[in-house]
Parts: C-alpha cells; sequence; structure tokens
C-alpha cells in the first residue's frame, strides 16, 4: 500500500512539475544581472547619487593629484594627455588609457556632478579610477538568445497564444499599477549608469564605428573638456534617456485596457505611449505605427500576459545619452513591467526590464534591468510637471556657454539629425586629428582590463 501512494504521489509531483515547466514564459524570466561589488571610479560625490554634496558624500578613487595607483604602469599616453585619440586605437581597449575611469567617472571629471577630480594641474592631475574593478560583460548582454526584436516578439506571442493569451484586460481587471513611481539611482543599481563597468568592456558591446564614436565622446568629456550634452542645449532628450541614472527616475504609470502611459522628466517630458494589442506596419525601415518616419521615444505596441505587461518599441531616433555610446535609429527594444509585491501580495512598485536590439551600434543585444518603487496614486503628493526647456546655453566657438537674454552672438545651427555634437567637437576641438572615414572598419584585439 505504501508502494503504491509513492507511486501516485510521484505521478502528482511529476505531472505538477511537467505542467509548471508548460507554463513557463518563452522570451523572459531569466535570472536577475549579476549585482556590482562596487563602482570602478572616480566619483566626486561618491555613491551619493541626488544633488548636492552632504557631508558623508566622500570622492571615491584610487589615485589623485598625480598620484597613480599602487602597481599600475601608466601609459606613455592617455586620453587626457593624447593630441590624437584616433591614432591611439591600439590602446583604446586597455583601461589605463582611460586611467581606470568608468564613463561616467569620465563624464563627471571636470565637474560636471559639482566636485571635480582633475586636480590643479590637468593633464598630469586627473584621477585614476580602479583598475582591478569591473562588471561582467555576461552580465550585460541578452540571456535570451533572440537576434533581433521581432523575432523575440513574434517567439512571446506566438508561446502566449499556445497557452490561452495574450490576457484581455478590462478596466475592472487590470493590475492597480496606475499611479507614482520612483526609480533606484543607486550608482551600482545597474551597468548603464555608466559608474561599474571600465570602458573597454563597454566598448566590447559595441561595433567598430560606434566604439570610435564613443572613444570620441570619452575623449571631449575628459581631453577636451568639452562635453556637448543635449539637455544643456534644449535638444531633444532622445529615447534612451530614460533609462540613465540622472533624469527619468521619477515616472508617472498611467494603465488603461487600450493605452498604457510611462511618463518621466528629464531636461524636458519623456513620454512612452504603449499601445496595447496593435501591430507594426512591416513595410518601412524598420516597424512603425505612424508615418515612415523615426520618432524621439520610438512607438509601442505591447500585450498582457497575465500581469506580466511585454512591449516591443521601434522606429527611434537615433541619438545619444548621459555616460552611454550612441544609438542608431535601428535601435529596438523589448520591454517587461512585472509588479513587485511583498508577502502578503501589496504592491512596492514595477519591475522594469529591457532588452536592447541595435543592429548598427550593438555586437550582441544588452539587457538593463532597473527596479522603481511606488510613493502614492497618480493624484497624491505633487503632480509630475510638464518640462519645456527654455534654452539659455549654446555652443558659441565650441563651448557651451551661457547667453544673457538681448545679447546678439554669432551662432551656427549644427544639423540635428547629423550627430550635432561631433560636428562641434570636429569642427573646434580636433584641429590637426586624422579623423578616420566613417565607413572605415577597424578591429581591437581583447586586452586585460589593465595590464600591469
Amino acid at each position: 500500500m505504501q508502494t503504491r501512494q509513492r507511486i501516485v504521489l510521484a505521478m502528482l509531483f511529476l505531472g505538477s512539475a511537467t505542467t509548471a515547466a508548460a507554463v513557463q514564459p518563452v522570451g523572459r524570466g531569466a535570472p536577475e544581472p549579476p549585482p556590482s561589488a562596487a563602482i570602478v571610479g572616480s566619483e566626486g560625490k561618491g555613491m551619493h547619487a541626488g544633488a548636492g554634496v552632504p557631508d558623508w558624500a566622500k570622492p571615491i578613487a584610487a589615485a589623485r593629484d598625480g598620484a597613480v595607483p599602487a602597481g599600475i604602469s601608466p601609459l606613455p599616453v592617455d586620453i587626457f594627455s593624447t593630441k590624437d585619440f584616433y591614432q591611439d586605437r591600439a590602446q583604446w581597449f586597455d583601461a589605463r588609457y582611460y586611467r581606470c575611469n568608468s564613463p561616467v567617472g569620465l563624464e563627471q571629471i571636470w565637474g560636471a556632478y559639482e566636485v571635480p577630480l582633475i586636480g590643479n594641474d590637468p593633464p598630469r592631475t586627473a584621477a585614476w579610477g580602479y583598475c582591478d574593478r569591473d562588471y561582467p560583460r555576461s552580465g550585460i548582454v541578452s540571456p535570451y538568445g533572440f537576434r533581433s526584436a521581432k523575432a523575440h516578439y513574434e517567439a512571446m506571442l506566438a508561446d502566449v497564444r499556445r497557452r490561452g493569451g495574450p490576457t484581455r484586460h478590462k478596466a475592472a481587471s487590470l493590475p492597480d499599477w496606475s499611479g507614482q513611481y520612483n526609480r533606484d539611482k543607486t550608482k551600482t543599481a545597474t551597468w548603464y549608469y555608466g559608474a561599474s563597468l571600465q570602458i573597454p568592456t563597454y566598448l566590447s558591446l559595441l561595433t567598430p564605428e560606434y566604439q570610435k564614436r564613443f572613444v570620441q565622446q570619452m575623449y571631449h568629456y575628459s581631453g577636451s573638456s568639452s562635453p556637448q550634452w543635449p539637455g544643456q542645449y534644449c535638444w531633444p532628450e532622445g529615447f534612451m534617456r530614460r533609462f540613465a541614472q540622472y533624469g527619468g527616475a521619477r515616472i508617472n504609470l498611467v494603465v488603461t485596457p487600450d493605452l498604457v502611459m510611462d511618463l518621466r522628466n528629464a531636461a524636458k517630458t519623456l513620454v512612452t505611449q504603449i499601445h496595447v494589442g496593435s501591430q507594426f506596419n512591416e513595410r518601412g525601415v524598420v516597424p512603425r505605427l505612424g508615418a515612415d518616419v523615426p520618432q524621439w521615444f520610438g512607438e509601442t505596441i505591447g500585450f498582457w500576459d497575465g500581469e506580466v505587461l511585454v512591449t516591443w518599441t521601434s522606429n527611434i531616433q537615433g541619438w545619444i545619452s548621459h555616460g552611454g555610446a550612441e544609438y542608431s535609429s535601428r535601435l529596438q527594444t523589448i520591454e517587461f513591467y512585472s509588479a513587485r509585491k511583498d508577502k502578503a501580495g501589496k504592491l512596492l512598485g514595477i519591475r522594469h526590464e529591457a532588452v536592447l536590439y541595435d543592429e548598427e551600434s550593438l555586437v550582441d543585444p544588452v539587457r538593463i534591468v532597473q527596479n522603481w518603487s511606488r510613493i502614492g496614486r497618480l493624484n497624491e503628493h505633487d503632480p509630475l510637471p510638464i518640462l519645456e526647456c527654455v534654452p539659455h546655453i549654446f555652443p558659441i566657438k565650441g563651448v557651451a556657454t551661457p547667453v544673457t537674454p538681448g545679447t546678439h552672438f554669432d551662432y551656427m545651427l549644427p544639423d540635428t539629425y547629423g550627430r550635432p555634437w561631433a560636428q562641434i567637437w570636429e569642427q573646434f576641438h580636433e584641429a590637426g586629428m586624422q579623423r578616420p572615414l566613417e565607413e572605415d572598419i577597424f578591429s581591437f584585439p581583447d586586452a586585460p582590463t589593465a595590464a600591469q
């Protein structure tokens, strides 16, 4: 009798296991990315991620004011002292070329985030990050095995249809997600914030042309001290700004059966409109909903798989973002919105996962996972302001210059759709450099994070 009971119990267990395996969704649910143990540096405000400099916020750097970290042999020429970074491509994959700074470490080293670490005699005194710190590339690339957003979305849609979906929510059955949220801005929260990884690791994600563009960006953050941030000029913020550490951290989510609105702020208001149940027109250059013209925030369709919202965004205008590499108008994303709940089932926030596909800029699809904390309903606390950026800073002779009302000045309007930051850099800050042609293809050997 006992043997028979064991057999019955075993059959029930196997049946349950088979059922659980059968409902495991395709294309999502991968393990969390590995946590980041520490930031690479340098960071003038240490781990503080907000405005101002509290007393506890101490700079993080491996060496400052002309010193070199113990055990590290500096290169004869690096990104601070080079006369032509284009000609240094053999060193681009050596972390010492950037003094082991992270992308954000270089972005802020002249004081963009209030505390400079450039020293009083740059380039000699520019700070170093930690050469023995990095984030694994394997924790950045997508774990899902698809090579395009279309293939990823269609596989998930076919899977949910086999399980009787997609879920057709009415107003009464929609997840009660409408509300206000704050995104985790901790510097180690995601690799995309740019503080946890070495620049060579970032370069390994990019195609040769976009490697060149990223090094150009890093040089003008550091060596030439001439960053051209879109927000300072009231240029468009672009699609990827919603993932950046600064800007887009306060979110209003509005959920209806037909349309989900993801609203955020940076220098301007960032808007994602998720058209639930819609289909893309695929007769153009990239899949789209409206006219065959790229949109700053793309166009998004989606479906519900129970209480998980799955989206596909396409038709994005290529642009740039703080601490991140340029992306092309081929960029498309697959995103998942799912609830974060406590043991009693109370909604704590949203887990937002995005997989980025960009055949022009990325050699592999990459993944960004971010957590939001719910702070209230839509009618609680302060309303989300709808921001309009009023320009008062202009790139005059290649330098971001504040201009007072009534001032007359000479100004050349750059081509907004032709990498305006690069136009300014190349005209005013790259005299004498031998810039490769756009179509040149370079190959870069693998190199250690920091040669000792």
